[in-house]
């Protein structure tokens, strides 16, 4: 793999793209992102490992979203099997993807037990002490989030060995910061939007809980669009020299 860099505007490319991939199969995309939080909402509540079987399967999910854009982005329907995309692959690469989970488990853990033992013990829930501990968490978390962003990919397109796949993940995202800054940006600033007119829309038709009712799947559908950005961040920032039998075709240097 070759790093490949992008200006900053390839950000708003990303965006651009990941709307417009999405309204090709909203209905399929919108369903698999849900069956996506279902899956790892239901995982989450088992008892004793839910919050740690969920965490393991955090990367494979995310494949399988991605995997599914891929599939609409080529003006194919996205089935639901899709999903699973990363865990039945094969053993060697079921296995890379597992470890990829359990690094992302084990870090995300020691990211957020930091957070706590610096956090006074009986902080009351919405204190600026409880408010600081929150933003300290995140901002452990966002190293975490650079070093995965890329790597479920990395892994199951071009067979990256998943400690080599954090690696190249998180330096690939330093080395495209400036279009991930404009990514991050464009996308805060159209939900920011958004809410102004759906806040407006109930404003003139004076009902306050009509906007409240309009939302919550109005930010589900965001977060699906957002989801759906995932794939051609990856696409853009890697060139395959070297393509495994199972790379990804489209993983190739597009300029913007």
């Amino acid at each position: 793999m070759k790093l490949n860099l992008v200006p900053a505007r390839t950000g708003f490319k990303w965006v651009r793209e990941g709307i417009q991939t999405f309204f090709r199969q909203p209905l399929a995309l919108v369903g698999l992102f849900f069956m996506y939080m279902a899956f790892m909402l239901v995982a989450s509540q088992i008892p004793l490992v839910g919050v740690l079987l969920a965490g393991i399967l955090v990367p494979g999910a995310t494949l399988g979203q991605m995997a599914a854009t891929q599939e609409a982005a080529r003006g194919k329907f996205p089935m639901p099997s899709i999903l699973i995309s990363a865990f039945k692959a094969g053993k060697q690469q079921l296995r890379a993807i597992l470890m990829l989970g359990v690094m992302y488990t084990v870090l995300s853990l020691l990211a957020s037990s930091i957070a706590a033992l610096v956090t006074p013990a009986n902080v009351p829930a919405g204190g600026s002490q409880a408010n600081t501990a929150v933003l300290l968490a995140l901002l452990l978390h966002l190293p975490l989030v650079l070093m995965f962003w890329h790597a479920p990919a990395l892994v199951h397109w071009h067979g990256v060995p998943p400690v080599k796949s954090v690696f190249f993940s998180f330096v690939a995202c330093m080395r495209n910061i400036g279009a991930f800054v404009v990514y991050a940006i464009s996308w805060t600033v159209l939900i920011m939007l958004m809410g102004v007119v759906i806040a407006l829309a109930a404003t003139a038709i004076g009902s306050a809980e009509a906007a409240r009712v309009v939302m919550l799947p109005f930010a589900f559908l965001m977060a699906a669009m957002i989801s759906t950005s995932l794939y051609f961040t990856f696409r853009d920032s890697f060139v395959a020299t070297d393509p495994t039998p199972d790379a990804d075709p489209d993983t190739a240097a597009t300029p913007s």
